[in-house]
């Protein structure tokens, strides 16, 4: 039987919903705010640029998309994403730093910060490993010798309005998306943000893994401004939750060959 009650809990979800969509239609009808010379301001408004980016999850037709149907894993890439599926145990959720998409895919959002003075942006995790990754906007290659790591090596430029990162080196020690997509340190990523009013930033990746795929893996993200909110002090892992997964029972970090530092 169908309750008063449950009428107006449905009732209040709707409402809930058209409301939103009312609100994201508003703010999507804002321009995109642009310094005294045209170019776009990647976060914030001219003046005030306190703010974070945060991922569409709830809103039909915006959540992230990727086209797993199409990609062609290898046979060892294919059984480790399956294996991935069994145990779930990423390393973002275990304070482990991840670069290209994953590092959107939180509920707390990124903050991107552009220093024109140092040809640098940068981008902030709040929430898991609290660490940043580096882009280089001055014109350089990526080096010819690196040392691989979590964020890899990322040169940017702008495209018009859309920012373009270019991103090799990346190591093998994180996930590349929350379900679990394999990748070696031969991945080149290539990432497009473009801020489509005050409000939104599309974003759109590019995945190439010879070693890992056949063919190319793609992916979306829309992002919301959140112009109140700001960086704040998050504890990962708070007592240790969970060491065995990531440390021996020498006290190194499962993958590595340097201890774990206090």
């Amino acid at each position: 039987m169908i309750t008063i009650k449950r009428i107006h809990a449905s009732l209040l979800l709707l409402i809930s919903i058209a409301v939103t969509i009312v609100v994201t239609a508003a703010e999507e009808s804002l321009p995109v705010p642009r310094n005294s010379d045209g170019s776009v301001i990647i976060s914030g408004e001219p003046g005030d640029f306190v703010g974070i980016w945060v991922p569409v999850y709830f809103v039909e037709g915006r959540g992230p998309t990727f086209n797993f149907d199409e990609v062609q894993m290898k046979p060892w890439a294919r059984g480790l994403y399956d294996a991935r599926q069994t145990h779930d145990l990423e390393p973002h959720a275990r304070c482990k730093a991840s670069g290209a998409v994953r590092q959107l895919l939180t509920p707390y959002g990124v903050e991107i910060v552009d220093i024109p003075e140092l040809q640098r942006i940068y981008i902030f995790d709040i929430g898991g490993p609290h660490t940043w990754r580096e882009i280089y906007m001055d014109g350089r290659s990526h080096p010819t010798d690196f040392e691989h790591s979590n964020y890899g090596h990322s040169i940017g430029w702008w495209d018009g309005d859309t920012l373009v990162i270019d991103s090799v080196g990346y190591n093998t020690e994180f996930w590349f998306e929350r379900r679990g997509l394999p990748h070696t340190e031969s991945a080149h990523v290539i990432e497009y943000y473009t801020r489509t009013s005050r409000d939104s930033m599309a974003y759109r990746f590019e995945l190439e893994d010879p070693i890992t795929y056949e063919n190319r893996v793609e992916g979306t993200v829309n992002l919301r401004w959140s112009a109140d909110a700001e960086l704040f002090e998050y504890l990962c892992q708070q007592s240790n939750y969970a060491p065995d997964l990531m440390v021996n029972q020498e006290g190194q970090a499962i993958g590595r060959t340097s201890r774990i530092v206090p």
